[in-house]
Parts: C-alpha cells; structure tokens; sequence
C-alpha cells in the first residue's frame, strides 16, 4: 500500500473549503451539525453541515414549481443556453468538482476527471438535444385532418443520487431534464454533499449569467427521510433515484402510490463471459478495470467472470497476477488505480461476503485483506479479490458493494447464457469472443437479458450517447442518452380538423 505522503485530514480539509470557494459556495451558509461530510481517504469527519427538514423540502419544490411556470414556455433551444453554460462553468472547474469527488467518494484522480467530463459531455448532448425535442405526425383516416404528437415539460424533477457517482448521474438527469423544460430539485447521497454545493453553485451562476429564473435548481440535505418526503410530494411528477435495489423498493411504491413516475437505476451483479476463442490479453485488461476500478463501487462492476473451463485456469492465473500490481492507496496519487471502500459498512460487507462465499465452497485466490497505514487508520482500503466459486450460489446472485469477482466455469455458450441471466438484476453485461456467431448468440433476444449487453468490452464505462439503465431489479429505468429524454417530457396527440365538417373515427355516424 503506498503510504508516502499520505494525504491528511487537515490538507484535504483545506483543499476541499478551497474548491468550495472557487465553485462560488458560500460555506458559511451550510455550516451546521446535523450532517458530517467525511472523506474516505483518511476516514476522518471534514465539515459540519445543517440538515434540511421535511418543510424546506416542502419549500424547495415550491420554488421549484413556481419556476417551473415560467420555463416551461422559455423556447428549448434558448433553455440548452443555460445548459451550455452550466457545460463551461464545469470546463472551467473540472479540477475543483474533481478534487470534490476524489476527497468524499475515494475515486482515484483519473476516475474523479473522468465523472466530470462526463458532465461536460453530457452538457453537449443535451445542448443538441433542445433543438431535436421532436413529436411525429401520422397519416388520419379522416379526410381534412391531421394526427399528430407533440411533447411537453414535465414539471418538477425530484433526482436522487447515491455515493458512487455523486455528480455525473446528477448531470445526466438535469441537463436533459433542463432543456426539457423541466425544473429540479435534488437530494444528494448524505456521504457525498460537498460536490452537491459545488455543482448547484456552478448551476446557479449559469442561471444568473444567462437570466434563465431563479428557482430551476434546488438542492436538499439530509438523510433517508429528506428522500421519502421528495418521493411523496405531489407536485414532483417524476422521481430519478440511483442506489440499492432495497432503496428502490421504498421509493418505488411511494411514488407509484401517488400515480408518479420513476426511472431507478438500482442494484447490478454484472457478469462477462469468456469464450474458448476470446482474445485473453483483453480479457485481463478490461476485467481488471472493470471489477477493481472505483474499489468496486460501481453499479456496472464486474462481479461475474464466467469462463469456459478450457481457458479457465489461465484467465484466473493472469487476474491473479495482475491484481498483485495493483497500486492501492490515497486515491490523489497519480500511480494509485485502487482507492478506499467510502466507509466501514461498506467493509464489513465485502468480508463478510468473502467469508459466505468460502463457506459455499468458494476458493479465495487473491485479495481480501484490509491494508492499514498509520495516516489514515480510520479508512478501508481492502485488496481486491478474485475467489474462483463451484456454482452460481447465494452470495453470487448478490451484489456486494466491493471489489469482488467470482470466477465460474461453463462447457458450451446456452449454459453461460443460463448462468449469466440467472441473477435477480440485469443492468450490464459483456461476452469476451472472437467468433461473430457466438457474439450475435448473446446479443439476440435470447441472448444477455441486461440493458447494457457488450461484446469484447468490460461491463463498466457507458458512453453518454446512449440509453443507461437495466432491467429486473435493476429498475428499468433509462437515463441519459437516446430517446431517455423522453422521461422528462409527457406526450399529447393531437388532432386538427380543418375539413369544415365533422367526421367521426372508425366511421361512426352520429348524424341519423
């Protein structure tokens, strides 16, 4: 564990109040007791911040509401304005919203610029979109008229995010969300609301510069609870949640209670499958990516590795060897690639599920171990692990939160494709192949059943241009790309008489 000038709590203290400041926070206003913004790095506490109530949620949708209004009629292509500059005030504070997101998730710099830049992209996308807001028109089967569809603002967009990703999937539900017309009010991961302040700031600022109303962007602190009463508000028409499949079962019901809408983005047990004919240099690079990077804290984590049993032993020996050079440590050096787990929950979940799968019969060949330094005793930086497994058992249709890949064996393709969908979640996929039939066999419709199915690429690393989300319990929900934008809009056909007369459908004739 690489332990040379550790980052310490005071140092990191001082650089996250000094991005604050840069982004336009004004600190002081959020200072309070009632929530600790905490880093993973060292495992210390950083800032003490107030908790909204369920009243100022009240009132944050309000406000949301009431801007909401008057954006709704704003003309979409000057709303992606807004949107623009939202995408350069984040050019311009990428290394500040990345120190942010490296000192409160523990995600290594190039990940850390990597989310950000993944806002900025999204930006563009979205910038493009609000000229591209298109209905349809459809042939009528009455003389004289015109059938048509046309899409229309939402309202209020209640997001939801988790830890893991604490801005970028903010980013991709707002700036389509914005340039739809819509207004949003967001409920930030408790572990993560430094780079909450900082991106709400930033947004702000756009909104001032480009005279778009005040109110379009509204941000609430808090725990469980804050998230409960933004999901039972009736004047949030659409609720946007990222996390666990067992918070998407709270928050499902709820909004589904009131006739809302959801896209959750929830729980992934990913898995790739490794043909006899795969190119194994690949392999090994994207799986080592894929199931350690971000010290398994993604959604779309490798945790499955399903291997014919002739390339098997190879494939496991050479992750063996490659996790031995992987650099773990403080996440703000460059030559780190694995960083801490963001708490101690999230450690004794990872040992505890190495400890099921051993009793399942599981061989562990490398990892597991809590590496300890003395700057930073309080943090959970556990070597990844590889635990090679006899059979798809309990704790392999779980998802863990943590940097563990179970290793399984298969003899022919449709017993890959039965183990690979065996699982309650469904979000993203991989088939490792250098054979076209085998690789349109998992993309078919009987194929991978995820809603991210790819072929010699890992399970991690989504472009913005499409569609995100899974199936199962993986929610169902699509963000981001592709027609997602849809979500965010409700829809309206039309009609227009202009034959003069009344003509009724299907040759209804109400004139006798």
């Amino acid at each position: 564990m690489r332990t040379a000038e550790f980052s310490t709590t005071d140092g990191i203290r001082v650089r996250a109040e000094s991005a604050l400041t840069r982004c336009g926070v004004e600190l002081a206003g959020f200072k309070g007791e009632a929530v600790t913004a905490r880093t993973p790095i060292t495992g210390a506490g950083l800032i003490g911040l107030r908790a909204d109530t369920p009243a100022d949620v009240d009132r944050a949708v309000e406000t949301a509401q009431a801007a909401f209004r008057t954006w709704r009629t704003t003309p979409a292509p000057v709303r992606g304005a807004l949107v623009k500059r939202l995408g350069e005030l984040l050019t311009e504070h990428k290394q500040d919203v990345a120190d942010l997101v490296t000192i409160e998730a523990g995600k290594i710099r190039s990940e850390a610029l990597g989310e950000v830049q993944e806002m900025i992209d999204v930006c563009d996308f979205a910038v493009g979109l609000s000229r591209q807001l298109y209905g349809r028109t459809m042939p009528s089967e009455r003389p004289g008229h015109r059938l048509m569809e046309t899409w229309h603002p939402l309202g209020v967009v209640g997001v939801i995010t988790a830890f893991n990703f604490p801005v970028a999937v903010w980013a991709w539900n707002t700036a389509v969300a914005l340039v739809c017309g819509d207004t949003v009010v967001w409920k930030p991961s408790e572990l993560t609301p430094l780079t909450a302040l900082a991106c709400s700031a930033l947004l702000d600022r756009a909104i001032t510069e480009t005279g778009a109303p005040a109110g379009l962007n509204q941000v609430v602190l808090g725990g469980a609870e804050i998230g409960e009463r933004l999901a039972d508000s009736p004047q949030v028409p659409l609720i946007s949640a990222t996390g666990s499949t067992r918070m998407g079962r709270a928050v499902g019901p709820r909004v589904a209670a009131r006739f809302g809408r959801t896209i959750l983005e929830l729980g992934g047990n990913n898995a790739a499958v490794v043909t006899p004919s795969a190119d194994l240099d690949l392999v090994v690079n994207a799986a080592v990516f894929a199931a350690a990077g971000t010290a398994g804290q993604r959604c779309t984590t490798l945790r499955r590795l399903i291997v014919h049993e002739t390339v098997a032993d190879t494939v496991v020996e050479r992750l063996t060897g490659a996790y031995g050079q992987l650099p773990i440590g403080d996440p703000f050096h460059d030559t780190t690639l694995v960083g801490p787990l963001v708490n101690e929950t999230a450690g004794a979940r990872m040992r505890a599920s190495l400890d099921r799968a051993a009793a399942e019969g599981g061989t562990l060949c490398t990892g597991g171990e809590r590496l300890l330094t003395e700057a930073a005793p309080d943090a959970h930086y556990l070597r990844p692990a590889i635990v090679r497994m006899p059979a798809q058992t309990a704790v392999v249709r779980e998802e863990t939160f943590a940097p563990i890949l179970y290793v399984l064996t298969y003899r022919d393709l449709d017993e890959a494709i039965r183990l690979h969908n065996d699982v309650p979640q469904g979000l993203s996929s991989g088939i490792f192949t250098t054979d076209q039939r085998e690789a349109e066999r998992f993309l078919a419709a009987d194929g991978a059943d995820c809603g991210i199915v790819n072929v010699n690429i890992g399970t991690s690393g989504a472009e913005i241009g499409g569609a995100f989300g899974g199936e199962k319990e993986t929610g169902g929900g699509r963000e981001s790309g592709s027609d997602a934008w849809q979500a965010y809009m409700r829809r309206a056909t039309n009609t227009v008489n202009y034959s003069g007369r009344v003509a009724l459908a299907q040759g209804v004739n109400f004139s006798r």
